[in-house]
């Protein structure tokens, strides 16, 4: 394991991740409202690239104002997304396809905390991310070096899309389209390292959802009908299988 390099991952990962609670309060609202513009306290959110990146924090509004703090996670996100990259870094190691994989971190994280807020995993990130992940891989596949097959990656990813999309159309109430379509991105990543991978990944998602279902029955934080979000299950099967593959 090369420390410095898993050092420079977290590092990446944490400031990415710090970036990701503003974006998270921005797109954690309902399929028919629009995305947020503006803080709890009223402010425009405003800043590079229509005010999407940034803190999730506004400047006060004089000497008794402290300024405010908004979004899900505001030291959690960081601090998973510095652990994650920390953790790819250390396992991944130099290989090229590492670039691809700390790139796409920081969006996942962004997905697990919308899903999780509300539900929701919004095509304005899971479609994009899907496309760049596969032109990434791809073009880290040109490298010398890398440790994985692009052929395999595009086959992944479609055939756990459908996987997900077919356990979408017979259960819509257990299985939603976001799930479908972030589905692309986790398979084209399990699939870069093989259909292993992409076994193992799709059965760590399944049986982490599934106990944190049996946790939140045996607390009663939750009945059989309580819907819970899947996105960040299915973030963490993928995180399981590239660590094991790797």
């Amino acid at each position: 394991m090369d420390l410095t390099l898993t050092l420079l991952g977290a590092a990446f990962g944490g400031v990415a991740g710090a970036l990701v609670p503003r974006a998270a309060y921005r797109f954690a609202v309902e399929p028919a409202e629009p995305w947020r513009t503006r803080c709890p306290q009223g402010h425009v959110l405003a800043g590079p690239w229509g005010g999407w990146v940034g803190l999730a924090r506004c400047p006060s509004d004089g000497p008794a104002e402290s300024g405010c703090r908004y979004g899900p996670g505001q030291v959690v996100a960081p601090v998973v997304s510095a652990l994650v990259c920390g953790v790819l870094a250390a396992v991944v190691g130099s290989r090229p396809e590492l670039a691809v994989l700390l790139l796409v971190t920081p969006f996942a994280v962004l997905l697990a905390a919308v899903d999780g807020a509300v539900h929701r995993l919004p095509d304005a990130v899971t479609l994009p991310l899907a496309a760049t992940t596969v032109a990434l891989l791809g073009a880290t596949a040109l490298l010398p070096g890398h440790g994985g097959n692009w052929l395999t990656a595009v086959a992944g990813s479609l055939a756990l899309a459908a996987l997900y999309g077919t356990l979408f159309l017979v259960n819509p109430a257990g299985m939603g389209l976001g799930d479908v379509k972030l589905a692309l991105s986790v398979g084209a990543v399990l699939g870069w390292y093989g259909w292993p991978a992409l076994l193992l990944g799709t059965f760590a998602a399944f049986g982490t959802g599934a106990l944190f279902g049996v946790a939140l029955l045996v607390t009663r934080r939750a009945h059989r009908r309580t819907a819970m979000a899947f996105g960040p299950f299915m973030l963490a099967g993928a995180l399981i299988g590239v660590v094991t593959a790797s």
